[in-house]
């Protein structure tokens, strides 16, 4: 059976694959470099020290366009590279945070080009996974794959770039390899897409249905809210309302409830799941300060806050009230530094919500560290 790797860039197939590289019970390799769309065919009992030359030869400058070519078109590379011959397919993790392997990865498998494929589990520092296949390799080999870094990857270690840097947790020495179905794998793929139009590819790609942290974050945040407001206060403007997880349980106890969601098919899944009865509304946290078209009796800022939003934008919301819920750490170091400088806003209370958890995901394929959230309630100063 010959065996064909499937990487973006020719030092992946040594990083992640050296010990499909260097079977010595392997048949003929075949390595598809797709940021060149070159094929390289490592015929069956080669010198492993040749191929790594082979493959030194084809390492490229940082190229921030590579990508996958897509599920065709690797589907007749894949085609061309068997020819019909009994074959195994290796590739990317559609986990691996670099977003570009991720999506090659996911591509690959999903290429139908019939073939079994497994995938390295390869740089993923927030899962943990559960992999069918492990190969730790001997000192000759990691020094084999040390030596090829040093010599032939240079750039790749002092690049600032996230996606190509090279460090001491993208060279394993031990690769680990796994096998998934369609939807395993588009559920890891989307689960780090983080605020990426790709997180929302399936639906409820956190698991808040599923997860018993994440059911008792939801319920906390509600019954906190519930604390501070009646329903007849007026309407609670939600931010980043995702599939509206938290909305039907606030719906649920009579509040009246205007979600926000930028994202286009997390907000056609709101909008299904709340019913015509709630106005679903376009938008983020910087639309909605700069029109202050949605006044309300308090604003839901509900684990939202992560991603550089300029927390000044609080001060044009048309509400006195502001629920933030983040991870301590975050509150510690963002919200707080910035509550003290406020002359706006004060804090009018402070809540535990979920207390850190480890727990599994994608169907226990991996497992990773939920961080806990704390509630924080702002009102503004009169000032």
């Amino acid at each position: 059976m010959i065996d064909i790797v499937v990487v973006l860039r020719a030092e992946d197939a040594v990083l992640d694959f050296l010990s499909v590289l260097t079977d010595p019970q392997g048949d003929e390799v075949h390595v598809l470099c797709c940021d060149a769309s070159e094929r390289l065919v490592l015929t069956a009992n080669g010198d492993p020290a040749r191929r790594l030359e082979e493959l030194a030869a084809r390492v490229r400058p940082v190229d921030p366009a590579a990508t996958s070519p897509g599920p065709a078109a690797l589907a007749a590379l894949i085609g061309d590279a068997a020819a019909g011959r009994p074959a195994q397919v290796w590739t990317h993790s559609p986990a691996d945070n670099r977003r570009s392997r991720g999506r090659l990865g996911l591509d690959v498998a999903e290429a139908g080009h019939g073939l079994p494929v497994r995938h390295a589990v390869g740089y993923s520092p927030y899962l943990q996974f559960i992999s069918d296949l492990h190969r730790p390799l001997d000192r000759a080999q990691v020094g084999a794959k040390l030596d090829f870094v040093n010599r032939h990857c240079g750039p790749l270690l002092r690049t600032e770039s996230p996606e190509y840097l090279l460090d001491t947790q993208r060279v394993p020495a031990q690769e680990r390899y796994f096998t998934a179905g369609a939807e395993e794998r588009r559920r890891l793929f989307a689960l780090l897409a983080s605020l990426d139009e790709e997180a929302a590819s399936v639906e409820d790609p956190w698991e808040f249905a599923d997860s018993p942290y994440e059911r008792e974050r939801l319920d906390a945040t509600t019954a906190w809210v519930a604390d501070w407001l009646r329903a007849e206060d007026g309407p609670l403007i939600e931010v980043g309302a995702c599939e509206g997880a938290l909305t039907t349980r606030l719906t649920d106890k009579g509040f009246a409830v205007e979600p926000v969601e930028p994202n286009p098919l997390f907000r056609g899944r709101l909008a299904e799941r709340v019913g015509p009865g709630v106005r679903v509304h376009p938008g983020g946290l910087e639309e909605l300060a700069a029109e202050r078209l949605l006044p309300g009796a308090a604003y839901l800022l509900i684990e939202m806050l992560y991603y550089g939003q300029d927390l000044d934008l609080l001060d044009s919301l048309p509400t006195d009230l502001v629920f933030v819920a983040m991870e301590p750490r975050s509150i510690t170091d963002r919200l707080r530094p910035w509550l003290e400088g406020s002359t706006k806003w004060e804090q009018a209370g402070e809540t535990p919500l979920v207390l850190p958890a480890l727990e599994s995901v994608c169907g226990g394929r991996a497992y990773l560290s939920k961080r806990g959230s704390t509630g924080v309630l702002l009102r503004r100063t009169a000032n």
